[in-house]
């Protein structure tokens, strides 16, 4: 069994031109779980005159079903998006840092260390509340600006943010810059350093068309938690061209062709793909949905 962590709510609709209004992102939502999703990417607290698609966090997060078995999470970037995300009833904060000083100094002002330093406070904060702290580590597989990032720094990094409280990690490949045996090198080295028993999570990005195979790579790795977003929805606007979020449903329709269960039904899936499709008047990323 796997687990999915559906980010199109967030980082799918995040990169996109359109603004949709909070009442279709509930809708969204609700479709979501209703097609068996339980861990979803909701909102994001970041700056809303950066990313202005996020600006109704707290208004969506009141509209949203609220069942025991469903998690949602935030996305949290600095000390004023947590001050934010406290005063609501989000159930992970989602704190998230590149590992790639030329990526962070040109998005953020600041080196990997600084980000690190003033974060770290943000988890410690967060993780002494009743919400759950997930690390999300971005350019874990490359930057588009340096290349290559060290694996050393990558591991570093993570250490930091268990430390100061996060009870897992998502390495995400901004980009989709990664391979699968660079995958599986990864995955290993990671678990070799903080042993099999760490939640670790995997984002691949499609822009290289790799993003299925990269997740098999981690699968085969020993992976079972995977972010994903529904028809192939998103990117990042502060990445260039890191369109095109591994695809949710064509993702559950390779595990379920192997036999491995995601607690997803995959037609419901591929219904709110069309149905967002529809909404966002553009055709859409995901290959299932057009192959019948």
């Amino acid at each position: 069994m796997i687990e999915v962590c559906e980010v199109g709510p967030r980082d799918g609709l995040q990169n996109e031109k359109k603004l949709v209004s909070t009442e279709v992102k509930a809708e969204l939502i609700t479709k979501l779980i209703d097609a068996g999703i339980r861990n979803i990417e909701a909102v994001s607290f970041v700056n809303p005159k950066v990313v202005p698609q996020m600006a109704d966090a707290e208004e969506l997060l009141k509209l949203l079903p609220k069942r025991e078995d469903v998690r949602y999470g935030g996305l949290v970037l600095s000390r004023s998006g947590l001050e934010r995300a406290l005063q609501t009833d989000i159930d992970f904060l989602h704190v998230a840092v590149t590992t790639s000083d030329s990526f962070n100094l040109r998005n953020a002002k600041r080196t990997v260390d600084q980000a690190i330093d003033e974060l770290s406070k943000v988890i410690k904060e967060g993780a002494a509340t009743s919400k759950g702290v997930s690390g999300i580590l971005g350019t874990a597989f490359g930057c588009p600006f340096e290349g290559k990032v060290p694996l050393t720094k990558v591991l570093a990094v993570a250490e930091r943010f268990l430390n100061a409280g996060c009870s897992e990690i998502t390495l995400a490949d901004t980009t989709g810059m990664a391979n699968p045996i660079q995958v599986q090198g990864v995955v290993s080295a990671f678990y070799d350093q903080f042993g099999k028993d760490l939640s670790l999570g995997l984002h691949f990005h499609n822009t290289r068309g790799l993003g299925l195979a990269n997740i098999l790579a981690g699968y085969q790795s020993g992976v079972r938690r995977f972010d994903s977003s529904i028809a192939g929805l998103g990117g990042c606007p502060f990445a260039p061209k890191a369109v095109g979020n591994a695809c949710t449903e064509d993702m559950v329709n390779m595990f379920h062709g192997m036999g491995v269960g995601t607690g997803t039904e995959l037609d419901q899936l591929i219904d709110t793909a069309i149905w967002l499709e529809n909404h966002m008047e553009r055709p859409l990323d995901g290959m299932l949905m057009k192959a019948n």
